[in-house]
């Protein structure tokens, strides 16, 4: 069983601290997602879809161009949330819509049963895949915590003595 189809990490969005581990591995995901849905499109998948009917090959070849747009917009969250921990660049900016997870389409609900199971494998873990960083995502929205006012006064106190 590959990495990306073991279903990943699950992250609570609200009040999270994205950690270096957690974006390290959804890192790894992505980029071997990527190089498994690049080696089944480019090489292994034209057979499958040389096999459809011509309609269905332009579904089959719009999908696994969705496929590489979700990835393509997790590696780059997953990049700038790098960035952000390596100090290259602010919280703040990072929440610029620009430093955003990108809009990934939707696929074909209709088609999805008619495609090979190899390349609905791979168009669901994608889809999987960048739910979890959109749900990552939108808890970066969410405001720093603030500190406890208890907590305050004990620092000043432990200081003080």
């Amino acid at each position: 069983m590959r990495l990306w189809q073991t279903g990943g990490m699950i992250a609570e969005p609200r009040n999270m601290q994205l950690t270096h581990r957690l974006v390290d591995s959804l890192y790894t995901e992505a980029m071997l997602l990527a190089d498994e849905a690049r080696f089944y499109f480019d090489r292994h998948g034209r057979a499958d879809r040389e096999s459809l009917d011509p309609i269905l090959r332009v579904g089959f070849s719009c999908e696994s161009l969705k496929v590489t747009t979700r990835l393509m917009h997790v590696i780059a969250w997953l990049l700038t949330q790098r960035a952000v921990e390596a100090g290259e660049i602010s919280r703040i900016q990072s929440l610029k819509p620009a430093r955003r997870l990108g809009d990934a389409p939707e696929s074909d609900a209709s088609l999805l049963p008619k495609l090979p199971p190899a390349a609905l494998a791979l168009i669901d873990a994608s889809r999987e895949l960048y739910g979890r960083v959109q749900r990552l995502d939108r808890g970066t929205l969410a405001p720093e915590p603030q500190p406890s006012p208890a907590r305050s006064l004990l620092s000043r106190l432990e200081r003080s003595l």
